[in-house]
């Protein structure tokens, strides 16, 4: 008996001081900053912006009118790759540029062209890709081929973009923007922005707003913006690079199979130059989630490849989230005395953490008060993604399959 009360007291003070590491010391991930702020830069280099597509009909209408309504005083373009679509994709793009006003231009190698007074839209057919390649890679590869420009803003085919978002981005990499954040490095190679997600659905506003939590705890940002720790991380909603960066990595193909291929490329930036990441109020994601199961689909697809396909990883997770989620709940409704104030204090530490971020999305606070069970639920399909592996059916996307 008296072993096993031991062992309880210990977890107890395990979680507590667990949870006043991450308070304290874990690069305040959870304040849920920063937040890029409009800003004008002073100088206005050409641009690119490529955007992948496969299948992106409920979205793309309406992403590239923004793209194509950018305040930006720089000369820039669009090149979307359609990457094999089956539902018109690349006809809508077409369409949504010539209702912003643009005019067709001439096919050339199965290339058409939109021009819109300044900016221009170019849609290419994707080639099929070869082994080893994930299918976006290839896509954004194909685009930067084609491009010329010193900057390059890769963005998903389902964010709306303020008008003043791109030249927000150009002002934060060139730190030369009015209003911008000082940056502590004179030179960036990589902004990227964690964009606002979609929050509108019960499963959206009960999920979501974790999901940037959970991503901020295990990449704080403030350890990515700071050029002398190795943490690196990027949100590839919307990553603008230097296109030497990207050169001295080896090109898109330096990660070429990567399926989590944001933070794949951070890394590989970082080795040699400055990254940012910060949060975005200027680009939001229009893509859905409106049933648990398809946030469970999208976790369940790369949450095993998170942890490198390790058992060992898998087990030191399960131990890791019993600690910082669960132990405090027990101890704090089945114990007693100096067990029972642990458990209390390690709980109020996490749900208190998650304020900021339920703030953000503009949630009511007593999501807080759940946080232990949404873990549970990331964590069940963090086990079912490595199950899938296990079982050989692996990650699949836009009706491909990664093995």
């Amino acid at each position: 008996m008296a072993f096993h009360r031991s062992t309880l007291v210990l977890l107890a003070l395990s979680s507590l001081c667990i949870w006043l590491y991450l308070v304290l010391a874990h690069g305040r991930f959870w304040l849920s900053t920063p937040e890029l702020l409009p800003a004008i830069p002073l100088d206005r280099p050409d641009v690119d912006i490529i955007v992948p597509a496969r299948d992106e009909a409920q979205t793309i209408g309406p992403v590239i009118a923004s793209l194509l309504a950018q305040d930006y005083a720089g000369k820039f373009q669009i090149i979307l790759v359609d990457d094999d679509s089956s539902d018109g994709t690349a006809d809508l793009a077409r369409t949504a540029a010539l209702g912003a006003g643009a005019i067709p231009g001439s096919p050339t190698l199965g290339t058409v062209a939109v021009t819109a007074g300044g900016p221009t839209l170019q849609v290419i057919s994707g080639v099929p890709k070869p082994p080893g390649w994930s299918g976006k890679l290839w896509a954004v590869n194909q685009g930067v081929a084609l491009s010329r420009a010193p900057i390059l803003l890769l963005a998903d085919a389902d964010i709306l973009h303020d008008p003043r978002h791109l030249s927000t981005l150009v002002a934060h990499l060139k730190e030369s923007g009015v209003n911008a954040p000082r940056i502590a490095t004179p030179r960036m190679d990589m902004v990227s922005e964690m964009v606002r997600l979609n929050c509108s659905s019960l499963a959206e506003r009960a999920l979501v707003p974790a999901f940037v939590y959970f991503f901020q705890m295990l990449y704080p940002f403030a350890r990515v913006n700071d050029p002398t720790s190795k943490g690196a991380a990027a949100a590839g909603g919307t990553v603008l690079i230097r296109r030497e960066a990207l050169e001295r990595i080896g090109g898109i193909a330096a990660i070429k199979g990567a399926l989590i291929d944001d933070v794949a490329l951070a890394k590989a930036v970082k080795r040699g130059g400055a990254i940012y990441l910060g949060h975005s109020g200027l680009a939001t994601s229009i893509r859905r989630y409106p049933h648990c199961a398809d946030i469970w689909h999208m976790i369940t697809r790369t949450a095993f490849t998170q942890l490198h396909y390790s058992a060992a990883l898998l087990a030191c997770t399960l131990v890791g989230l019993a600690l910082v989620w669960w132990v405090p709940v027990g101890e704090a409704v089945l114990s007693h005395g100096p067990q029972r104030w642990c458990g209390l204090a390690a709980f109020a530490l996490g749900a208190s953490s998650y304020l900021p971020t339920l703030a953000r999305y503009h949630r009511n606070r007593f999501w807080s008060l759940a946080l232990p069970l949404i873990a549970l639920f990331y964590l069940a399909a963090t086990l079912m993604s490595a199950l899938n592996y296990w079982l050989g059916s692996g990650a699949r996307w836009k009706n491909r399959d990664y093995g």
